[in-house]
């Protein structure tokens, strides 16, 4: 079963986290994830990419499909459409490799504004940090929210095996700060950089 903090709610919905759905695979044997670029996105289709993925574990082999147009990813995410045709590909075949029968949060439209709209529901019932007053302005927005921490070393951990230290070292590299200083903004770039694919951690 995917861990509870992997789990959130929308909206009266509840949905998992891509990073649920790969820490609860490699719980239960993941032995590979594949991915097929099937469609090219172009204008005589409509600019939609679609992908198709296959997840060995040691229960089976699992195959999704994902696909990604302007029409259903988010603005910032258009310039991006394989990559998302793939995240959705691997979640939809996650999902069946783990018995997990509701959505992911990835495979919305609105996945990017999702992301940091479910943090407040996430928090519920527990103690929220606080920032000291001016701490928001000086990393040039909101302070990360708990999820999208939890979000980054899930990915980093379970896709690049990377250590919380090395994960350090990616958001000095990358923003010139800590994890603990970004802003929701930079830790959602952040996210999508491990998502995207091979990461390089300064040494």
């Amino acid at each position: 079963m995917v861990k509870r903090e992997f789990m959130v709610e929308r909206n009266g919905r509840t949905f998992v986290l891509y990073a649920g759905l790969l820490d609860e695979a490699h719980r239960q044997g993941l032995k590979s994830i594949t991915t097929r670029l099937i469609q090219v996105p172009g204008p005589d289709n409509g600019y939609t990419a679609i992908c198709q993925a296959v997840v060995e574990t040691s229960k089976g082999v699992f195959s999704g499909i994902g696909d990604a147009s302007p029409e259903n990813v988010p603005p910032q995410m258009r310039m991006h459409l394989i990559r998302m045709a793939e995240t959705r590909a691997k979640a939809r075949a996650l999902r069946d490799a783990v018995n997990v029968g509701v959505a992911a949060l990835e495979e919305l439209a609105d996945e990017a504004e999702a992301i940091e709209a479910e943090a407040p529901t996430r928090r519920a019932g527990r103690s929220a940090t606080r920032s000291l007053p001016g701490e928001e302005a000086m990393a040039g927005g909101p302070a990360a929210t708990e999820a999208q921490m939890r979000a980054i070393r899930a990915i980093g951990r379970t896709r690049h095996q990377l250590s919380d230290d090395q994960l350090e070292g990616l958001a000095r590299e990358r923003f010139g700060k800590g994890l603990a200083e970004l802003s929701r903004r930079e830790a959602s770039a952040l996210i999508d950089d491990l998502r995207s694919g091979p990461t390089a951690v300064a040494s």
